[in-house]
């Protein structure tokens, strides 16, 4: 691992080496997910993209992979006392289901306006479940407070290495699909809310593919990372900005996450609403998958232009596909 100078002190963030680790713990418990294509949406690109469905993997969601790199690194006492997280949905049920692997007691704090169908996913995986208003609360502290009651372990939804190195490991399979396929993408575009994702697909690809341009995708009122870019600083999203992508509202980008993002990433493209919808239409019509909001916004990034894919290869992450039947019709709709 590498140290990275944050605002908070020096971190240590993982390393290339780091991913193939969590590659190796991950290795007959995650899912390989394919790499895909679509002869219609590169015809509307104008390039050769593949498509890395992470809506295809545990939980629905790449939040599985960080989560069991995490936990499963804990020690046999640490497992017993159990493990607390916070998380819109996503990473709550990656850690339900890496935790009930590994035998540890779960805990998770919600946002009580998320979506039914990650709110009931976290409890059937077996996970206690402890609601916030996410509006006037802070997950965070509420989550520390139930930790020093329980004497659990924190699992942060990106801000942590060994979740971010199982995050990337999606990056590490997409870059070895790649060169199986005889193909070299030039650009990536990976969706953006805290930046453990991207942070960690970033360290693979620009370790296998040097060169490539990787993108952060951020929904519209939570271009945080694309607006630290540019700044070189970490910025803050307002209070009272709103979006259907629930999985992507981190108030800020996460301090080693922006660490690692502002030496890797190329930079940020932003998406709205109706761009997010064109984009879950395309990929239920031609890549047959249901991609929630904030899992769709690098497609949307493609399918706008926000980034030119003229003449290019590309490698596009679709992150996520938990989202109820009613947003899933109004978004198609």
């Amino acid at each position: 691992m590498t140290t990275e100078q944050t605002a908070s002190g020096t971190l240590v963030a993982p390393t290339f080496d780091d991913v193939v680790a969590a590659a190796r713990r991950l290795r007959g418990q995650a899912v390989v997910t394919p790499l895909l294509r679509s002869d219609a949406i590169d015809a509307a690109c104008g390039g050769r993209l593949f498509f890395k469905p992470e809506v295809l993997q545990r939980t629905g969601s790449f939040k599985f992979r960080g989560a069991f790199n995490r936990i499963s690194q804990l020690s046999e006492d640490e497992r017993k006392r159990g493990v607390v997280a916070y998380s819109s949905g996503n990473h709550a049920q990656g850690v339900a289901a890496a935790a009930c692997q590994l035998g540890a007691p779960a805990l998770i704090v919600m946002p009580e306006d998320a979506p039914r169908a990650k709110l009931e996913g976290t409890r059937n995986l077996g996970a206690d479940v402890v609601t916030y208003d996410r509006y006037t609360q802070s997950r965070e502290a509420i989550a520390e407070s139930i930790a020093a009651e329980r004497g659990a372990i924190i699992v942060p939804p990106f801000d942590h290495p060994a979740v971010i190195a199982g995050q990337g490991t999606a990056g590490l399979e997409a870059a070895n699909q790649c060169a199986a396929l005889g193909v070299e993408p030039s650009v990536a575009l990976v969706p953006c809310g805290g930046g453990g994702l991207i942070a960690g697909v970033a360290t693979a690809l620009t370790a296998r593919l040097p060169g490539i341009q990787v993108y952060a995708v951020e929904p519209a009122g939570f271009d945080d990372t694309t607006r630290s870019l540019a700044a070189g600083e970490r910025q803050e999203n307002d209070p009272g900005a709103r979006s259907v992508c629930d999985a992507l509202l981190a108030p800020k980008p996460g301090d080693l996450t922006f660490s690692i993002n502002r030496r890797l990433l190329a930079g940020g493209a932003v998406v709205d609403e109706t761009e997010v919808a064109t984009a879950m239409t395309a990929a239920f019509r031609h890549l047959k998958l249901v991609v929630e909001p904030g899992g769709a916004v690098a497609l949307a990034a493609a399918l706008a232009g926000k980034v030119d894919l003229a003449g290019r290869t590309a490698l596009i992450v679709l992150s996520g596909g938990n989202v109820d039947t009613e947003t899933y019709r109004r978004m198609l709709g």
